[in-house]
């Protein structure tokens, strides 16, 4: 009953940060760094952004399998209908807010912080369930664990990675920088920051068994 409980929250967690990411993207500053290839990629190519999505979360995961070797468990392919989840999540909140569209620059970047906060807070329901993690964290992982980084630090890395590879495809697409803005550098910078600033806010007001 404990595990079905954690599992049912980071289902919640993992809508809340589709919600998130269509958030951002649609406040039209560009998008979180994870999400930044397949944004850059479903504006050029006949895909969606969730369907890029699922096949750059499954990338992600062969090269963990690359990288680990013997290390990769049974338990890692949990992320493979987890990815394929949260891509069509995706495509449901981007329609879900298919008519949003923000009139003015202060409205985008309400937009932006509003998606940021949201997906801040996703992440941070899903660190709480404790139970699995997206691709994009869990490849972070494996590179920190198999060649002793910091995880903190190979997470920048890794979005900053994310990001210069995106202005490139869009340099190389359509010679402008389109889907990589100054949103996605505020995405970086916030939203681990809000889910840090959420734990702090929410922990001591849950009850201890939700948190063993």
């Amino acid at each position: 009953m404990e595990k079905l409980k954690r599992y049912a929250v980071f289902l919640i967690g993992l809508f809340i940060n589709s919600l998130g990411v269509s958030l951002i993207t649609k406040a039209s500053l560009g998008t979180s760094p994870i999400s930044s290839i397949p944004y850059v990629l479903s504006l050029h190519l006949p895909f969606t952004l969730g369907q890029f999505t699922i096949f750059f979360s499954l990338l992600l995961i062969v090269l963990q399998l690359l990288i680990l070797r013997r290390n990769f468990k049974a338990e890692h392919l949990l992320q493979i209908p987890i990815s394929v989840l949260f891509g069509y999540f995706i495509d449901l909140t981007m329609a879900l807010l298919r008519s949003l569209a923000p009139g003015s620059y202060g409205v985008s970047l309400l937009f932006l912080l509003l998606g940021c906060a949201v997906l801040g807070f996703g992440v941070y329901t899903e660190v709480l369930a404790n139970v699995a993690m997206l691709p994009g964290e869990s490849f972070v992982r494996a590179v920190s664990s198999t060649w002793k980084t910091e995880f903190g630090t190979t997470k920048v890395v890794f979005d900053v990675s994310m990001t210069v590879l995106a202005a490139f495809l869009s340099l190389l697409f359509s010679h402008r920088l389109a889907g990589v803005r100054e949103g996605t550098i505020l995405a970086a910078l916030l939203v681990g920051f809000l889910a840090r600033l959420f734990g702090r806010l929410l922990n001591p007001l849950l009850p201890d068994s939700a948190l063993q």
